[in-house]
C-alpha cells in the first residue's frame, strides 16, 4: 500500500472500497433483487448507494452535474417506492461509470487540493470524501447483512495491505 501521501492513501482506500462494492454487487442473489428493506427493494439501496457516491464524492453543489441516463426523479430517496426498476446491467453500467469518474478525479488530486473547497460547496473535498465513505460502508452494511440473513454467507472484504484476489476467487469470507 503507498502512504507517501494523503491523496495516495485515499486514491488507494478508493480502490479497494471499489472493489469490495463491485464484490458485494456481484455477491447479490437473484432471488434478493427485488425484495423489499425499509420499504425499499434492494436494487434500490444499491442505487442510492451509487447516486450518492456520484453526486456526492466530488461536489454535491456542482451546477453541471448530470443525473445517469437511468435515472427517474427521486429515484436515489429510499423513503419514496421506486416507479421504475433497474436490473443488474443497469446498475453494473453505473458502478463502472462512477468508477472510471472517480479514478480521473483522484487522478488529478493533491494534498493541498484536500483542505479546499469545491465551486459552490461549503465542504471541504477531504470532508466529501469521508462522508462518502462512511455513507458507502453503511449501505453496504445493510446489504452485506441482508445477504447473510438469507444465504449465511458474507460478501469477501478486503483486509488492510491485502491486495484484491486474482480471478477466480471465492467472493465470500
Amino acid at each position: 500500500m503507498r502512504e507517501t501521501s494523503y491523496h495516495a492513501v485515499i486514491a488507494e482506500m478508493t480502490v479497494r472500497a471499489l472493489w469490495e462494492l463491485q464484490n458485494l454487487l456481484d455477491c447479490i442473489p437473484d432471488a434478493l433483487w427485488d425484495r423489499c428493506y425499509g420499504g425499499a427493494p434492494l436494487w434500490q439501496h444499491v442505487y442510492h448507494t451509487l447516486h450518492e457516491l456520484d453526486q456526492w464524492f466530488i461536489n454535491p453543489r456542482d451546477t453541471d452535474f448530470v443525473e445517469p441516463p437511468i435515472h427517474t426523479p427521486h429515484l436515489q430517496e429510499l423513503h419514496i417506492y421506486p416507479a421504475v426498476r433497474l436490473d443488474r446491467p443497469a446498475i453494473d453500467d453505473y458502478f463502472y461509470t462512477i468508477k472510471a469518474k472517480l479514478s480521473i478525479y483522484l487522478t488529478s488530486l493533491h494534498d493541498e487540493d484536500l483542505l479546499q473547497r469545491p465551486d459552490n460547496c461549503e465542504w471541504t473535498r477531504f470532508t466529501l470524501i469521508l462522508s462518502q465513505y462512511r455513507h458507502l460502508y453503511r449501505h453496504m452494511g445493510m446489504v452485506m447483512g441482508f445477504i447473510e440473513a438469507e444465504t449465511g454467507l458474507c460478501p469477501r472484504t478486503l483486509e488492510v495491505g491485502e491486495d484484491p484476489p486474482a480471478a477466480p476467487y471465492d467472493p465470500y469470507q
